[in-house]
């Protein structure tokens, strides 16, 4: 909590006319922090995470950090951070004998579980750069906690003949030539296997500005003989033009007006009679612009928590900011449309699992969390999803949260 965020508290106890002495305002500022550090910090499994929004990579980490353990947080210079972790991944991988292929396969599975933060916690008591658990056999948490180690673990296991489960990438065979995010998926054997390649993107994109090559041959022989085919098949596709936008966005798709990085511009199209909400559109834009004047870091990777609480709502009721957008009625989703009316929800794709939404608060200007400063809302150009976080726009819909409540 920092100075911004202290003021802000103590000053909702200044209208109750009790006079409180500065040791007990001082324990009421503590509790409250305790109560953030557990919805963002701790809370992975909880109410804070099923309202999230990812990021393409995004949230990053470095510090200087030596491989050491130290915990690592969504603040500060961010990108720097990952690029840091993202070299000692590379590290390992290189001194093992292993390929660029193998390091790419690494850090999509660090973006996916972790993005790319040596986080000390996470879902049940997974922690570390890929969320491996103490209780499953991969280590203790202080092990766990230093790159170096974690990523040796997710390179190279354990030893498969004491330790049952406990496989790395090169105890798994055929992995040089699967898929990606399938070879990440034999390791991690995570709930969500198909989120691994939507990472490919900004793995690759970290790579380069961290100087690591990924098309580093293996010095372990026959692991990477039929590497080029293992990428052709995994990541290519000869059917796509080097432009994506020639593919995505041909210039006769009526159904997709604008392309990447155009600007925003305002709609007309009202509300259907059943979008009902306890605040009006009026009302939700004022909200969001003054939180983004006066509000705290309360908002972390909670961007359909945010949308939801704009509107008047203590939660949205879905898990996923894009999983809201899907279940809209296909009558309400303006697919790739780039006129969105003030008041507006606009989706993006990240690559992640959970997508991104923000407030379209008119001008070509949303309220969104995290794009300018980690945890807090800023009113930023709508462009700014894709042209910083290379994210995909979806369409907007609006503000519908038949679930809210």
């Amino acid at each position: 909590m920092d100075g911004r965020d202290a003021v802000r508290t103590l000053g909702r106890f200044a209208g109750t006319g009790l006079k409180i002495k500065a040791t007990a305002i001082a324990s009421v500022v503590f509790v409250i922090f305790l109560f953030v550090v557990g919805i963002f910090g701790a809370g992975i499994g909880g109410k804070a995470f099923a309202d999230s929004c990812g990021e393409r990579g995004t949230p990053g980490v470095d510090y200087g950090d030596d491989g050491e353990g130290t915990a690592q947080q969504p603040t500060g210079n961010i990108r720097k951070n990952q690029i840091a972790n993202a070299k000692i991944i590379d590290k390992v991988a290189d001194d093992g004998g292993l390929s660029g292929r193998a390091t790419l396969i690494g850090l999509m599975t660090a973006l996916q579980e972790s993005t790319l933060l040596n986080l000390d916690h996470g879902h049940l008591d997974s922690i570390g750069l890929f969320q491996q658990r103490p209780s499953q056999g991969w280590g203790t948490k202080t092990q766990i906690m230093q790159p170096k180690y974690a990523a040796g673990m997710f390179f190279f296991g354990a030893n498969r003949d004491t330790t049952a489960g406990i496989h790395g990438l090169t105890d798994i065979q055929g992995w040089e030539t699967m898929g990606l995010g399938q070879a990440a998926q034999k390791v991690q054997a995570s709930a969500h296997p198909e989120l691994y390649d939507g990472q490919e993107d900004a793995a690759r994109k970290i790579a380069k500005e961290a100087g690591i090559d990924l098309d580093r041959a293996g010095k372990g022989g026959d692991a990477d003989e039929d590497q080029d085919q293992g990428d052709d098949t995994a990541t290519g596709n000869p059917d796509q033009d080097d432009d994506p936008d020639a593919q995505c966005y041909p210039e006769d798709a009526n159904d997709r007006p604008g392309k990447p990085g155009e600007a925003f511009h305002d709609g007309d199209a009202p509300w259907p009679a059943n979008v009902k909400n306890p605040r009006s559109t009026a009302d939700a834009i004022a909200w969001a612009e003054k939180e983004a004047k006066t509000g705290g870091k309360d908002w972390y990777r909670a961007c359909l928590a945010f949308v939801a609480r704009v509107y008047g709502w203590s939660f949205s009721g879905v898990p996923y900011a894009i999983d809201h957008y899907r279940e809209m009625p296909a009558s309400m989703k303006h697919d790739k449309d780039r006129n969105p009316p003030p008041g507006a929800l606009m989706y993006w794709e990240t690559g992640g699992r959970a997508g991104h939404v923000a407030v379209y608060l008119g001008d070509g200007k949303i309220a969104s969390n995290d794009i300018l400063r980690p945890g807090y809302i800023d009113v930023v150009p709508a462009t700014d999803i894709e042209t910083k976080w290379g994210s995909t726009y979806v369409g907007w819909a609006p503000p519908y949260f038949p679930k809210g409540g």
